[in-house]
């Protein structure tokens, strides 16, 4: 498995500079003036640079939720119990959840993988069994999963970005599910930021004042338990992550193996980005980050990737529905670029030198 994995990062290259130019050229002679589209013209030209090709097409999105238990729980880090994750998952088969309604307006397909979750389903319609393990151990007292568990997971990720890309996907974005994950996403923010868990940790389900200074305390006892390298970014991954979250890193790498955009959701999936990045960094050439959380440590987490979010809507629900609208914006960026007429199409006078 290490092998296949190295072998796919080797295949992630930054992305030419030279193609966001030649985007930038059409866009500057569409019929407005320089610019006035602001981040729209940003986001068409980021997507040609990443397609390669100058009149990429964008039809197909998939978004691929990622669900997962934390044997973290068990210290009371959380306000919903696990059963949660499981009653979820299957929210989602039966297309109920946020996710569902936001990909359904995005014109998104949503694929839900089993990764880890600590439940039985059987057989369900649609539902993507990759079970590595019915959940990640308890960090604070032992590391939540072994090295070849955060390995196994990560290569879960990279089969479902490439699956998604032979089914013709244009652009992908991850969700997340597992009730407790922002325990390890902040561990990991701890880890690759380097600022202390108080920064980092935020509320996740809605906590109160001492469930959160609780929460940091586990937070803090599991690093110090662990002890994990930032220079080796798997052994963080096993040390204080969990199943969904080494998901997500493969999905990442997958993607931009295939030279795909990845619409980056919120705190959860940032920190899968968090680990992608340490594995191969020009994979922050694929990332668009489609908003920021309110968990207090999603901002400098995006600032450690050198991303700036599109939207700011106060938005904690993950699943990936931020990244669902994120799809919107970059599809209408990108209908600029392809159906705007040019002044010289259109006939009309372009501005004055």
């Amino acid at each position: 498995m290490m092998k296949q994995l190295s072998q796919v990062i080797s295949q992630i290259k930054p992305v030419e500079p030279e193609w966001q130019a030649r985007a930038q050229e059409r866009l500057d002679f569409l019929t407005k003036p320089r610019g006035s589209l602001g981040r729209l013209e940003e986001l068409a030209a980021r997507y040609v640079a990443i397609r390669g090709e100058l009149f990429p097409p964008l039809q197909k999105k998939q978004v691929v939720v990622f669900a997962a238990d934390h044997g973290v729980v068990a210290e009371g880090v959380s306000a919903y119990p696990q059963d949660v994750t499981h009653q979820m998952v299957l929210n989602f088969l039966r297309g109920g959840a946020g996710i569902n309604v936001l990909a359904r307006y995005a014109g998104a397909a949503v694929e839900v993988v089993d990764i880890g979750v600590n439940h039985d389903f059987g057989a369900q319609p649609g539902l993507i069994s990759r079970k590595v393990a019915y959940g990640s151990r308890n960090m604070a007292q032992e590391p939540a999963l072994t090295m070849d568990e955060a390995v196994q997971a990560v290569m879960v990720g990279l089969e479902r970005a490439q699956a998604a890309v032979t089914a013709g996907a244009d652009v992908l974005a991850a969700g997340d599910m597992g009730i407790g994950n922002t325990t390890p996403a902040a561990a990991l923010g701890v880890v690759f930021t380097g600022k202390p868990s108080s920064t980092i940790t935020g509320r996740g389900t809605g906590i109160d004042d001492k469930a959160w200074s609780h929460k940091v305390a586990i937070i803090n006892r599991a690093l110090e338990l662990n002890r994990p390298d930032a220079n080796n970014p798997l052994e963080v991954l096993a040390k204080v992550g969990g199943l969904e979250i080494a998901g997500i890193t493969g999905f990442i790498l997958g993607a931009a193996a295939n030279r795909r955009p990845l619409l980056l959701d919120g705190f959860i999936a940032t920190a899968g980005a968090l680990v992608a990045a340490q594995l191969a960094p020009a994979v922050t050439d694929y990332l668009i980050a489609a908003h920021r959380s309110v968990e207090a440590g999603h901002q400098i987490m995006l600032d450690a990737l050198g991303q700036k979010p599109l939207l700011n809507f106060q938005m904690r629900l993950g699943e990936g529905t931020g990244a669902a609208l994120g799809m919107s914006l970059l599809e209408a960026g990108i209908r600029i670029y392809h159906e705007m007429a040019t002044f010289a199409e259109a006939g009309v006078a372009e501005k004055q030198p």
